[in-house]
């Protein structure tokens, strides 16, 4: 390799040091326990295992998936009165919304319990009232509530991202192909801002279905999540094989989303204009 062939992989070198460090090492540690018993013998009785936690995966993925279709629901005619706000307007209302991003993740979830939980403000208010109390800690419903009101704006965000870039000719294009409102919406809004759906769908469920520090504090115990196996089988030295094989059938799962949400992005604007005709 010459002089000037080295000088141009020289920055290249930090990104791959890092990149073996901290992506490949942990993925080759994860590989080599989950085929291996405690005494370092290859086996798959880790992998065969995993049926015992057939419940787990299961309650994961469908409380991860009714966390994101919620975030869905609400950020994206959130994002898009935003956009419509105008400049000055839509910049304060997204501050606001992204104000949450700013505050460390293992506070915001005390705040929710501090709010939430039995003898919190919200059942504080409810006393006062005469109204009774109502436990929400240690509910299913409290774990998704705090998924969503933790990632929400990681939803709100790519989606109000491609909505500011919409092409304003192609929504008055299908007005004047006789399109209703609801047409538009459906031919070519939704077709251009496909993609922020799936980016934020992404940025959303990857991260709640591994979750486990939202679940331990609003599940109150009451119940496991993946991501909360997974911390307890590596905290304990004799059962990091099990940890490591569910670890790897949690990468293969979110690998598999990805996947999938790839093939459904395609080509948003030539949809979107193939879809105008009513």
């Amino acid at each position: 390799m010459n002089k000037k062939s080295l000088m141009r992989s020289l920055p290249v070198i930090p990104n791959l040091v890092w990149g073996i460090i901290f992506i490949v090492l942990p993925l080759v540690f994860v590989l080599y326990y989950a085929f291996t018993d405690f005494d370092g013998n290859f086996t798959f009785a880790n992998i065969i295992g995993l049926s015992d936690y057939a419940q787990t995966f299961l309650l994961s993925v469908s409380m991860s998936v009714i966390a994101t279709v919620i975030c869905v629901l609400v950020a994206y005619p959130m994002a898009y009165f935003i956009s419509k706000a105008g400049p000055q307007k839509g910049k304060i209302l997204l501050f606001l919304v992204l104000i949450p991003m700013w505050i460390n993740l293992l506070i915001r979830t005390y705040s929710m319990m501090a709010i939430l939980d039995d003898e919190g403000f919200l059942n504080s208010i409810l006393t006062a009232l005469h109204m009774g109390t109502v436990r929400i800690v240690g509910t299913k419903g409290a774990v998704i509530f705090g998924i969503v009101y933790d990632f929400f704006p990681y939803m709100v965000l790519p989606i109000y991202t491609v909505m500011s870039k919409l092409d304003k000719s192609l929504i008055e294009a299908s007005s004047d192909l006789g399109c209703s409102k609801i047409q538009t919406l459906f031919r070519v809004i939704l077709p251009l801002t496909k993609s922020g759906i799936i980016s934020g769908v992404t940025m959303v469920f990857v991260p709640s279905i591994s979750t486990f520090y939202i679940s331990q504090k609003l599940g109150g115990g009451t119940f496991d999540l993946i991501g909360d196996t997974i911390e307890r089988q590596f905290s304990n030295p004799t059962t990091y094989n099990i940890g490591a094989a569910i670890s790897l059938v949690m990468m293969v799962l979110i690998l598999l989303s990805l996947f999938i949400m790839n093939k459904f992005a395609g080509d948003d604007t030539d949809e979107a204009k193939g879809g105008m005709m009513p």
